[in-house]
């Protein structure tokens, strides 16, 4: 289902809110699921500038898109979700493009067992670079400038490589005896690890900001949805564009995409700020979580805002003021340590499987579409049903518990082929895009501004990515201690069952923040009497 067949739809429906209020999914992928599981979302406690009011005076506007008439707010979610579906887009493109490169005996480091988890290790240290850039932005242009500097400045990047690599294809050009290409491979690599989640991040937060409680619980699955069409759409054309255009022309690619996501995020913002719903904090608000959302998401709203200094000392503060943070930042560091050990693996018995460039690249972009491929039909036909019976508690438990079998099934080969490999890190891929991501979204939702805009970049861009870097570190250390004839694939699959009991350990102690249907329902309607 895609653009103006979405739009048709949803132009039928009232939403039990706002009348006739337009929410734009994406392809219409996870619409079932999202309907299903809108019941176990939390009422969020909204830091919008124009509150209630203003929401309830933008609702009597009408605009039209494609010929259709919808509320402003219905445009800019269509908007936002255009542009994150090119984010991915771009990445998905990126990413096998970026692996071939790094794994290449011409432009990269193969044959180096300790190259991919170095690298890995500094991807927290950029992530984090990119992070304290981003905290500037965003505290002196707002969330409009941030995503706007962000995407740019993503797009010039991958320019700049892209030129790098074709001057250094046709002249072949070295520095200091090393190949231009060798100098940009690793570099490049290392930020589109740590770039996706800081892009993406902010599309969440937008549309959570923009959107009722009971919109964003229907339609965030749809939105998820577009963007697994899209990263599906661009895993599919890695190899014939490679093929046309080579790998500095594909990087290229991923920079034309980055510039089209900010010019319809840009659109995005335009609509929000022209009838008065862009984003801002409202220092003043002092809204309290009640009954059951008190536990998970902190009673000290009166000090919300109130805590001066650095990023980092803000997010102490806030995770102090809001544990389901803190314990969703633990789960990430358990859950992103086990996709970096599955990853590693992946890569290694990759290398040496596919020994060509190209070909190698068009694997790993299949390989990626097939776990968007899936992810849409789980939750299609499958998390439906499931989200009937299921507290959302019960998902958070059941995630790393299927990961933990596949991965303990692998440790028990001594040489795991290329299909047992793919085979573990697409149920780790499958299971974590289907039903986690949509589980992190939602525990957003029914957050403060500063939550929605400094904590979820916090854990977004440098919780994933520090948890990479750190089990990165860890491997590479272990592999120079025993040595690498002695750290093989086995030896590796054992560290991965380890750090998927950790996984289920921390998604257990996260499970018991989150509030249960009933009483998610109770605070939505103690908050919505206060009104």
């Amino acid at each position: 289902m895609t653009g103006a067949l979405v739009i048709s739809r949803l132009a039928t429906q009232n939403l039990p809110t706002l009348q006739h209020v337009l929410s734009i999914g994406r392809g219409g992928a996870t619409f079932l699921a999202a309907q299903v599981a809108s019941d176990a979302v939390v009422r969020r406690i909204t830091s919008v500038s124009g509150g209630a009011s203003a929401r309830a005076a933008t609702t009597q506007s009408r605009v039209r898109l494609l010929g259709i008439s919808m509320t402003p707010e219905a445009k800019a979610a269509f908007f936002t979700a255009v542009a994150m579906a090119c984010h991915y887009w771009g990445y998905s493109i990126a990413r096998p493009v970026t692996v071939s490169l790094f794994t290449s005996a011409s432009t990269g480091y193969k044959g180096f067992s300790w190259a991919f988890p170095f690298a890995m290790a500094f991807v927290s240290p950029v992530s984090l670079v990119l992070l304290m850039g981003y905290s500037r932005v965003l505290e002196r242009l707002g969330p409009r400038g941030a995503i706007s500097v962000s995407t740019f400045f993503c797009a010039i990047v991958m320019t700049i490589s892209a030129i790098g690599l074709g001057i250094s294809e046709e002249t072949g050009c070295s520095i200091a005896g090393l190949p231009v290409s060798k100098l940009i491979s690793g570099p490049l690599f290392i930020f589109r690890e740590a770039y996706v989640q800081l892009l993406s991040s902010q599309f969440w937060s937008f549309l959570a900001s923009i959107l009722t409680p009971n919109q964003s619980a229907k339609w965030f699955g749809p939105i998820a949805g577009l963007t697994s069409i899209a990263s599906a759409a661009g895993g599919v054309c890695v190899l014939p564009l490679v093929n046309r255009i080579g790998l500095a022309g594909a990087t290229l690619a991923t920079a034309v995409t980055l510039l089209m996501s900010m010019f319809f995020s840009t659109l995005a913002y335009k609509t929000s700020d022209k009838y008065g719903f862009t984003p801002t904090e409202r220092k003043a608000s002092t809204r309290l979580a009640a009954s059951a959302g008190r536990r998970a998401f902190g009673s000290k709203s009166s000090e919300r805002g109130k805590h001066k200094g650095s990023m980092f000392v803000k997010a102490l503060h806030l995770f102090a003021r809001v544990p389901v943070l803190g314990a969703l930042f633990m789960e990430i560091l358990a859950s992103q340590g086990l996709a970096t050990v599955l990853n590693v693996i992946f890569v290694s018995r990759l290398e040496s499987a596919i020994p060509n460039d190209s070909e190698r690249a068009g694997y790993v972009g299949m390989f990626f579409s097939l776990v968007n491929i899936i992810t849409m039909v789980i939750q299609i036909v499958i998390l439906p049903p499931i989200m009937t019976i299921l507290e959302p508690k019960d998902l958070w438990r059941v995630v790393p518990f299927i990961t933990m079998i596949f991965t303990f099934f692998q440790s028990t080969l001594k040489h795991p082929s290329l299909a047992i490999v793919s085979a573990s890190l697409l149920i780790m891929k499958v299971s974590e895009y289907s039903v986690r991501r949509m589980l992190d979204e939602m525990v957003f939702v029914p957050l403060d501004f500063e939550s929605r805009f400094l904590g979820k970049e916090v854990i977004g861009v440098f919780g994933y990515r520090f948890g990479k870097s750190l089990m990165s570190l860890g491997i590479s250390a272990i592999a120079q201690i025993a040595g690498s004839g002695n750290f093989g694939l086995q030896q590796k699959s054992y560290l991965g069952a380890i750090i998927s009991v950790a996984w289920m350990q921390t998604a257990w102690r996260l499970s018991n923040l989150v509030p249960t249907r009933a009483e998610a329902e109770e605070t939505y309607k103690k908050e919505k009497l206060k009104k």
